[in-house]
């Protein structure tokens, strides 16, 4: 057995749970960090190189110290090693190979520097407990509606007392001109925690649409219920926000709940964000009906969604334009947060001009390609005709039904586009040539001529060129957009997407992720097929070199 420490029993236990309660950390963590401490002053006592261990009652307060030695034939290590003879005399019966415990002489107390060496040991401990507590209370609740109490201001950034923890409020994170008073108490949103050497690092906002979603909640008891959701919310902070709301009980009124009596509900969030106006609008499936609500108080002439592009045109009257842009552009900017789309707001003049310009030329394109007059190729785009490919591969019973034509025209119009088509293919095909990109690319799946003209332009000429791309560097990781037309039979009608969408080489032409794979893979397929043929020509030479050591012999 160990010998028993000198000590006062009831004091080391008062401590430990003094600092335990003070803390609010576990008990035994403290009774962990004392054993350590006392095991570093007994090593500076009797000597670093021993393997010293203390244990310390929870329950009695006895306190034993010994160091722990390794039974050996030879003693190499004085410190930690002893003889058959030595360890006869501690524990017997011991054997080689067997590790005891030598029992150490009683500190009757300890020295200065012993003393401050274990405190800071005991410190150290405990703050790191302490800070580990703190970070398993907070790190699941991000997303939670906090009220603490202004610390101090550093640098811009807030720094809020919450109880038990330190959080800090950004300067990009506050509400812009609120002032931020030490002593004042402050209510933010948790946005992550985060684990740091210094202790959890807590992240708070005021700033965030999802604040003014949780207000709403604490404020509308039909909210916090589920039977009212606010589907989507965006804010200018300190200025305007905007929420779309809807009801899942048709007897309840969305926007008459959140606005409360006179008012009422609403002001009480509008109060806590220093004043920001606050639109309550009714949320709907139909994205042109959310866009014509979110655009309030604007009115609204006309919405052309325009899936392929992710963009939506909104026509308004003359007089009604600054109203929907409204003052530096918020009014249009907090309706496209709102509906995740980008906006374009034209006037019906400007609306007007645009789609003459796109009709004039559409026509023209037509009539350029398929060698029809005027008349003809007006019908095709009136008709909602926008791309060669679509006249081309669309069923032939849908072309003959637009009226003046029949099933002879539509033939002969799908076989002068299909010719066009070629004449575009077999350009691309000479550009291509001239760019110096190898035949072996038209082989691959999916890619065109005016793919290859794009690889060709960007350096990327032979396999080896294109092997080496990952699949983000080929293609843009974006949804693929609805098509117009759905077509009868032929190629797939893809159409060049907008540059700024792009996210790799043929970004541009909406590939999918599995089609870029695809590719990517085909590239790559010769790399095997040359290991497959190296391997049987080194068997081969093995083989031969066998023999002839054979025939030798």
């Amino acid at each position: 057995m160990a010998s028993p420490i000198s000590a006062n029993k009831a004091e080391l236990l008062a401590i430990a749970n003094s600092v335990a309660s003070e803390k609010m950390i576990d008990k035994s963590i403290v009774i962990e960090a004392m054993e350590e401490a006392i095991q570093k002053a007994a090593r500076a006592r009797f000597g670093q190189e021993n393997d010293i261990r203390a244990k310390l009652d929870p329950v009695t307060g006895d306190l034993r110290l010994w160091r722990v030695v390794e039974v050996v034939e030879e003693v190499e290590d004085y410190f930690k090693q002893v003889d058959l003879a030595q360890a006869e005399k501690l524990e017997p019966g011991s054997q080689v190979g067997d590790f005891i415990v030598d029992p150490l002489p009683a500190m009757d107390d300890l020295g200065r520097i012993d003393a401050q060496s274990a405190k800071q040991v005991i410190f150290q401990k405990v703050r790191d407990a302490e800070r580990e507590r703190q970070y398993e209370e907070f790190k699941d609740r991000a997303g939670e509606v906090i009220t603490g109490v202004i610390k101090s201001v550093e640098f811009g950034h807030v720094i809020v007392n919450l109880g038990r923890a330190e959080g800090v409020i950004r300067r990009d994170q506050q509400i812009p001109r609120e002032a931020a008073r030490v002593g004042e108490r402050v209510r933010a949103l948790i946005m992550k925690v985060e684990r740091n050497n210094r202790g959890p690092q807590i992240f708070l906002s005021r700033a965030h649409p999802e604040f003014m979603k949780k207000l709403f909640a604490q404020e509308v008891p039909e909210i916090y219920d589920g039977i009212i959701e606010i589907k989507a919310a965006a804010r200018d902070p300190g200025s305007r926000a905007k929420i779309g709301v809807i009801s899942h009980d048709s007897s309840i009124d969305p926007v008459g709940a959140c606005v409360g009596m006179k008012g009422s509900r609403v002001q009480a969030v509008v109060q806590e964000l220093q004043g920001e106006k606050i639109d309550i609008i009714p949320w709907s499936e139909d994205t042109a009906t959310f866009v014509v609500n979110a655009l309030q108080p604007a009115t609204v002439s006309r919405v052309v969604l325009d899936e392929d592009e992710a963009r939506i045109e909104v026509v308004v009257p003359d007089d009604q334009l600054s109203l929907a842009i409204g003052r530096r552009g918020q009014n249009v900017r907090l309706a496209s947060q709102l509906t995740d789309s980008q906006i374009d707001i034209m006037t019906e003049e400007e609306a007007s001009e645009k789609r003459s310009a796109e009709f004039a030329a559409r026509s023209k394109m037509f009539e350029d390609e398929l060698d029809v007059d005027e008349t003809l190729s007006q019908l095709l785009v009136a008709e909602g005709f926008v791309e060669l490919e679509e006249v081309a591969y669309v069923s032939l019973e849908e072309l003959a039904t637009i009226e003046g034509f029949d099933e002879e025209l539509a033939e002969e119009l799908q076989s002068r586009a299909q010719e066009a088509l070629e004449r575009q293919e077999a350009a691309f095909r000479e550009a291509r040539r001239e760019l110096g990109v190898d035949d072996a690319l038209a082989e691959i799946p999916h890619l065109t001529e005016q793919m290859l003209v794009v690889l060709g332009k960007a350096g990327i000429k032979d396999l080896d060129d294109l092997a080496d791309l990952a699949t983000d560097e080929l293609i843009a990781k974006r949804r693929e957009a609805p098509r117009r037309r759905q077509s009868a039979d032929g190629p797939p009608m893809r159409r060049p997407q907008r540059q700024e969408d792009k996210g790799g080489v043929l970004g541009a032409f909406g590939l999918t992720e599995e089609q870029g794979n695809e590719i990517i893979m085909a590239a790559r397929a010769h790399w095997f097929d040359d290991e497959e043929e190296a391997a049987p020509a080194a068997t081969d030479s093995v083989t031969e070199e066998a023999a002839d050591a054979e025939s030798s012999q």
